[in-house]
């Protein structure tokens, strides 16, 4: 007999979840959350790109002669990406000193790290188009529920636009520091987590466009023009992610994975992120009763960092466009009955053309928002995924 995986049995039993505010939620957000949102005339174009879309971008801005040692390096470094790249740039300016590396000294490195990340914060630097978009539709969501614990942002991303969307909703929220001016960093306020419930708590765990450093290497938030202190992913990432505030910011992570009963969503995060990844391996192995659902855009079998450990970590469903592993079982999709009366009506905004379309932040985030208006809440619960969460 071939295992199949229902998405109406898990997406019934996922809404019903959604519009009750007894759980403790988080949602991950990563680099494709801001790729869903289009803003081209006549194709396809991203607010702000994924990595290799920056990267092109980046490297079209470069001079010409910064552009002939990026790619030098680009072809030094396995697998490279902008990232990798900007990694070994500031590496090689900490190092070097007066000695020439592809032509470049320290100095020079340094320079280029500089001119990169202008570069990189222009291009995040994007605000949400006018109207709806998939962050106020999240935003709504978390809104158009009395809660009793405070829903979670988790994010990698440097951009504004979770800011932006819930300032423009006048959704009061917290992301760790405190002040106005010159905003600085409070761990003690993150680690007792004592605000009303109402308040979103934000958490930028490779940092922000409009974090900086002051004179005494103290990382404050403000709305000038310093370059902001961002996180990349290699070697450096893990140093960085030791001192603070990154290291508040991932124990926050864990502590709220270590909480009974609590649901980390996952949207436009790709698991290849090792370090994250480590922390919510740990933490699913740690606390059972966590469970991590993660939404993926790709096909099952191109999603192969989600998908190994979700094969390893049953209480890690990963859904996408294909299939599923739910319970460490990796099977394809296949549509049902309906649960109740009317569910096409549902099903429409997550399956399409024989495919599950919440992989796509839009639609998730769409989908999170009609929640709020569909009457769940005395329906029955019958499923082995809603009985892991009650």
């Amino acid at each position: 007999m071939t295992t199949i995986h229902n998405p109406d049995q898990y997406m019934y039993d996922f809404k019903h979840i959604m519009t009750h505010g007894k759980k403790k939620i988080g949602v991950l957000i990563g680099a494709g959350a801001p790729v869903s949102i289009d803003i081209g005339i006549d194709e396809w174009k991203p607010l702000i790109p994924d990595i290799a879309g920056l990267t092109k971008i980046v490297k079209e801005r470069l001079t010409p002669t910064e552009l002939t040692v990026y790619d030098s390096l680009e072809n030094e470094i396995p697998n490279c990406n902008l990232e990798l790249a900007l990694s070994r740039i500031r590496s090689l300016s900490e190092v070097i000193g007066t000695f020439k590396v592809n032509g470049f000294d320290a100095s020079e490195y340094s320079t280029l790290s500089v001119n990169i990340c202008k570069i990189i914060k222009d291009v995040v630097s994007a605000g949400l188009p006018e109207g709806e978009s998939p962050y106020s539709n999240l935003i709504s969501w978390i809104n158009g529920i009395n809660r009793d614990h405070a829903v979670e942002i988790f994010t990698t991303n440097y951009d504004l636009l979770l800011e932006e969307a819930m300032e423009l909703a006048k959704t009061p929220y917290f992301d760790g520091f405190s002040g106005s001016r010159i905003a600085f960093f409070d761990p003690s306020s993150i680690s007792s987590n004592d605000l009303p419930p109402r308040w979103i708590r934000l958490w930028k765990l490779h940092g922000s466009i409009n974090w900086s450093k002051n004179e005494n290497g103290e990382i404050t938030r403000s709305v000038g023009d310093q370059d902001g202190t961002m996180v990349y992913p290699s070697h450096i990432k893990y140093d960085q992610t030791q001192s603070a505030p990154f290291s508040s910011l991932f124990d926050r992570l864990k502590s709220f994975l270590l909480e009974p009963d609590t649901i980390l969503l996952t949207a436009g995060f790709s698991f290849a992120d090792a370090h994250i990844s480590a922390k919510l391996d740990e933490c699913l192995s740690e606390n059972p009763s966590a469970s991590i659902l993660a939404f993926q855009y790709k096909n099952l079998e191109y999603e192969t960092c989600a998908k190994s450990l979700a094969i390893r970590r049953p209480n890690l469903s990963v859904y996408c466009k294909n299939g599923a592993v739910i319970n460490g079982i990796e099977a394809p999709w296949k549509i049902g009955e309906e649960p109740t009366k009317n569910w096409k009506i549902i099903r429409n905004e997550y399956w399409k053309e024989e495919q599950f379309i919440l992989g796509d932040f839009a639609a998730l985030a769409k989908f999170l928002a009609n929640s709020n208006g569909d009457k769940m809440y005395d329906l029955p619960v019958s499923s082995e995924v809603a009985d892991e969460h009650e």
